[in-house]
C-alpha cells in the first residue's frame, strides 16, 4: 500500500509540475544539491527514477510537458495520436518531393532548346575603318565603335560583327594579315580592344571577329622564315618548284588565282614558287603541316581568353589543295590554254573543298567549344563559303553528330541584282530545304564585298528587304548603314592594289548633315562620304516617324518580342514576278502573321483565294508605309505599291502548317508550342 501510495504521489508532483514550471527546468545539479529529502524536487528525482523502472508507469490523463526527459517523451511518441499524423506528414513531403523531381524532368525533357544569344537577335556588321573616327585621322577605329554602342543597342541588336582589324601591309585591312594578335594601329591598341570588349558585353551585348585562316601577309614572321628554309616554319606555306628565267616564270601548273593569272608567284630568295590563291602579297598556309594547325588553334585561344565571343572564318573553302598538281579542267575546252587567265574560265576541283578541309573547321569548332562550358558564355562560329552553291554552303553545318558552324553565312540575297517575287522565293526555300533538320537559318542582304542594297535594286526597296529579314525564320544579319538605307559612292581611284569595286560600300558611315557626316573631324577621310549624305542620316532619320531607320527599329522590336517571329513555322502560300506571300505562325498561339511583300511594280492582291476562312478584315500590325499600321485592309483586294510590304495579324485556330495541302511548303528550325495557361514552350505538340 506504501509503495502504491507513494507512486501516486510521484505521478501526482509530475502532473503539478506541469501546472507550475511553466517551461522551466531544474538543473540536476541544484536537485543533487537539496538537502531535504522530503522536499518536492526529491520527490520529483524519486519519482523519476520509478518511471525509467521496470514497471510501466500509467500514463492516462498525463500530458508532454516542458522538459520532460526525451525517455519519456519517446512514450509518448508511440501513441498512435502522435504516430499516425508524423508518418501522414512524412510520406506526404516524400510524395511532394518526388512530383517535383518528376515535374522537373518532364518540363526539361518536353521543353525545347532555348535560343542562344547568336539566335535572339539580329548581327550588326561593322567595317571598322568606316563606322566612327574618334581620333580625327581620317580613319574609323576601335574607340570610334565603342562610342556608338548606344546607337547600336537602340537598334535591339544581339551581336556587334566586326570585320578585319589585325595588323595588315594592306591598306583596306581585310586579307593580308601580318600578326594576327595585334590590332593595327590604324585602328588603335589592345588596350582599346580590350575596353570595346568589355564594353560590348557591359550593354549586354556580344561580340564576333572575323578571323583568315587560309593565308597571310608575306610581311608576316612566318613566311620570312619560311623562305629562308628556317627550322619549322620551312614546310609552313605550299612552295614548289618552277622555272623562272628572264623574268618570266613558267609554273608547275594552270592553278588561278581568284584575281586572275597565276596563283603561284616565284620568290627569288627561297628560288621556289609558292602558292597564292588571292593576291601575290597573301601565300596561302600549308594546312597539311600540324604545326600550322596548331598554329591558328593558338591564335583563336588567344582572342577567346580576351572575351570574344564568336568568329566568322573567312574563304574557308580555300583551305586545302590537292597534293597532286593536274591542271584544273577548263569551262571551254577550246579555248587556247595560254589564253585562260580568268578564274571563272576554269573548274577549281583541286584547289577548294578538299578532302579534309571540312576536318579542319570542326577542328576549330572543338577549340571553341573549349571555351564555351562556362553557363552564358557559348562561343559561336561562323563560316564564309565565298560564292558556292547553296547546297554545298549547307555542308558546313556538319553532320548530325559532328557539329561545325553555327551556321555557314548565308549571302544568296545579296547576289540579287535584280529582284522579283519569283527570285527572293527561290532563294529562301532553296536555303530551307538544304538545310539539314533541325539547324538555324540566317539571312543577309548586304556585306563589306558586295554592292549596297539601294545601289543595287533601288532606294524603293529598303524597307521592303528589311521587312523580309526580319521575318524569315532564323538570324537577321545587317552591314551597317542599310538600317538607314546608304549606297554605294561613285567609283574612285585610290591606287590600291586590289578590286577597288569592293570600296563602294564601305564608305563611312552617315550619322549627321555635319561636315564628312558626322564619322570624322579630320580634313579628310580614307573615303569619301556619300553626296546624299545631308538626307540620308541617322539624326534626320531618328526624327521622322516614317524613315527607314524607324521601321527598322519597330521590325527588330517586333522580331524580338514575338514568339510568331522567332521561334514559328515558315508557310510559303504563293509567289509570282511581282510578290511573296508567307505566313508565320505557333502551335499554341491562336493567330498568324501573314507577311505580304511586293517586289515588282504595283499589284493587287487577292488573299482570300490563297486562305481559306479568312476574313474580310484583317489587322496590319506593322508596314513598309507608317500610316497604314494598326488600320484595317480588305483581304479580297489589297493594293500594293512597287516596295510595299505588310504584316498581317489574324485570328485563326487553324493553322496551315498542320494542313496537308501545305505540308511540304512549311518549314521549323527548332519546333515548339506554346502553353497559354502555364505560359512555356514544350515540344510534344
Amino acid at each position: 500500500m506504501a509503495e502504491d501510495k507513494s507512486k501516486r504521489d510521484s505521478i501526482g508532483m509530475n502532473m503539478k509540475g506541469c501546472q507550475t514550471n511553466n517551461g522551466f527546468v531544474h538543473n540536476e545539479d541544484i536537485l543533487e544539491q537539496t538537502p531535504d529529502t522530503g522536499s518536492s524536487a526529491d520527490n520529483l528525482q524519486h519519482s523519476t527514477t520509478s518511471i525509467l523502472g521496470s514497471q510501466e508507469p500509467d500514463f492516462k490523463g498525463v500530458q508532454p510537458y516542458a522538459g520532460m526527459p526525451k525517455e519519456v517523451l519517446f512514450q509518448f511518441s508511440g501513441q498512435a495520436r502522435y504516430r499516425i499524423p508524423r508518418e501522414i506528414l512524412f510520406w506526404l513531403a516524400v510524395a511532394s518531393v518526388l512530383v517535383l523531381i518528376a515535374a522537373t524532368v518532364a518540363i526539361i525533357v518536353l521543353s525545347p532548346k532555348c535560343l542562344d544569344w547568336w539566335q535572339e537577335g539580329p548581327m550588326y556588321q561593322i567595317y571598322p575603318r568606316s563606322f566612327k573616327d574618334s581620333n580625327k585621322d581620317g580613319n574609323g577605329d576601335l574607340k570610334g565603335i565603342q562610342d556608338k554602342l548606344d546607337y547600336i543597342t537602340a537598334l535591339n541588336v544581339k551581336t556587334v560583327w566586326i570585320t578585319s582589324f589585325y595588323k595588315s601591309s594592306l591598306k583596306d585591312f581585310r586579307y593580308g594579315v601580318e600578326d594576327f594578335r595585334q590590332v593595327d594601329s590604324i585602328f588603335g591598341t589592345m588596350e582599346d580592344f580590350e575596353n570595346l570588349v568589355a564594353a560590348i558585353h557591359d550593354k549586354g551585348l556580344k561580340l564576333i571577329i572575323d578571323f583568315i585562316p587560309n593565308h597571310t601577309s608575306d610581311k608576316h614572321t612566318w613566311f620570312q622564315l619560311s623562305r629562308t628554309r628556317t627550322g619549322k616554319y620551312t614546310d609552313y606555306y605550299i612552295w614548289h618548284d618552277c622555272t623562272h628565267e628572264n623574268g618570266t616564270t613558267v609554273p608547275p601548273n594552270n592553278w588561278l588565282s581568284v584575281y586572275g593569272n597565276s596563283s603561284w608567284h616565284f620568290d627569288e630568295v627561297r628560288n621556289q614558287c609558292y602558292f597564292h590563291q588571292f593576291m601575290k602579297e597573301q601565300p596561302d598556309l600549308n594546312f597539311r603541316n600540324p604545326d600550322v594547325h596548331e598554329e591558328i588553334k593558338e591564335i583563336l585561344r588567344f582572342w577567346l581568353t580576351k572575351g570574344v565571343d564568336g568568329f566568322s572564318f573567312d574563304a574557308v573553302k580555300f583551305l586545302l589543295e590537292a597534293k597532286h598538281l593536274r591542271d584544273e579542267i577548263q569551262v571551254n575546252k577550246t579555248q587556247i590554254p595560254d589564253t585562260v587567265t580568268q578564274y571563272s574560265e576554269l573548274y577549281h576541283d583541286f584547289t577548294t573543298t578538299q578532302v579534309g578541309m571540312h576536318d579542319i573547321v570542326r577542328s576549330f569548332r572543338q577549340t571553341m567549344d573549349q571555351y564555351s562550358t562556362e553557363p552564358g558564355r557559348y562561343r559561336f562560329m561562323g563560316t564564309e563559303a565565298y560564292a558556292e552553291t547553296i547546297d554545298r554552303t549547307v555542308m558546313y553545318y556538319g553532320l548530325p553528330f559532328i557539329q561545325e558552324a553555327d551556321f555557314p553565312f548565308n549571302n544568296y540575297l545579296t547576289m540579287l541584282d535584280t529582284v522579283s517575287g519569283n527570285s527572293v522565293y527561290e532563294v529562301i526555300t532553296s536555303w530551307m530545304e538544304n538545310m539539314p533538320e533541325g539547324k538555324w537559318p540566317n539571312w543577309m542582304i548586304g556585306g563589306p564585298d558586295s554592292s549596297r542594297l539601294t545601289s543595287r535594286l533601288g532606294n524603293e526597296y529598303v524597307n521592303v528587304m528589311n521587312m523580309l529579314l526580319f521575318t524569315l525564320p532564323g538570324t537577321p544579319i545587317t552591314y551597317y548603314g542599310e538600317e538607314i538605307g546608304m549606297g554605294n559612292i561613285v567609283a574612285i581611284n585610290l591606287n590600291e592594289s586590289y578590286d577597288t569595286n569592293t570600296l563602294l560600300s564601305k564608305s563611312p558611315m552617315q550619322w549627321d548633315n555635319s561636315s564628312n557626316a558626322g564619322f570624322s573631324e579630320a580634313s579628310h577621310t580614307w573615303l569619301p562620304t556619300n553626296s546624299d549624305y545631308h538626307t540620308v542620316n541617322v539624326d534626320v532619320q531618328k526624327t521622322q516617324p516614317r524613315s527607314a531607320l524607324k521601321l527598322y527599329q519597330d521590325l527588330s522590336l517586333l522580331h524580338a518580342n514575338e514568339l510568331l517571329l522567332n521561334r514559328g513555322w515558315f508557310c510559303h502560300l504563293r509567289n509570282d514576278s511581282h510578290y511573296v506571300v508567307y505566313t508565320r505562325e505557333l502551335d499554341g498561339i491562336d493567330r498568324i502573321f501573314i507577311v505580304v511583300l511586293n517586289f515588282g511594280e504595283s499589284t493587287l492582291l487577292n488573299l482570300q483565294n490563297m486562305i481559306s476562312g479568312l476574313p474580310a478584315t484583317v489587322r496590319i500590325r506593322l508596314s513598309t508605309n507608317s500610316a497604314n499600321k494598326g488600320s484595317e485592309v480588305d483581304t479580297s483586294g489589297i493594293f500594293l505599291d512597287k516596295g510595299e510590304g505588310l504584316i498581317l495579324e489574324h485570328n485563326t485556330k487553324n493553322l496551315l502548317h498542320r494542313q496537308t495541302a501545305f505540308r511540304d511548303r512549311c518549314f521549323v528550325s527548332n519546333r515548339a508550342c506554346y502553353s497559354s495557361v502555364l505560359n512555356i514552350l514544350y515540344t510534344s505538340c
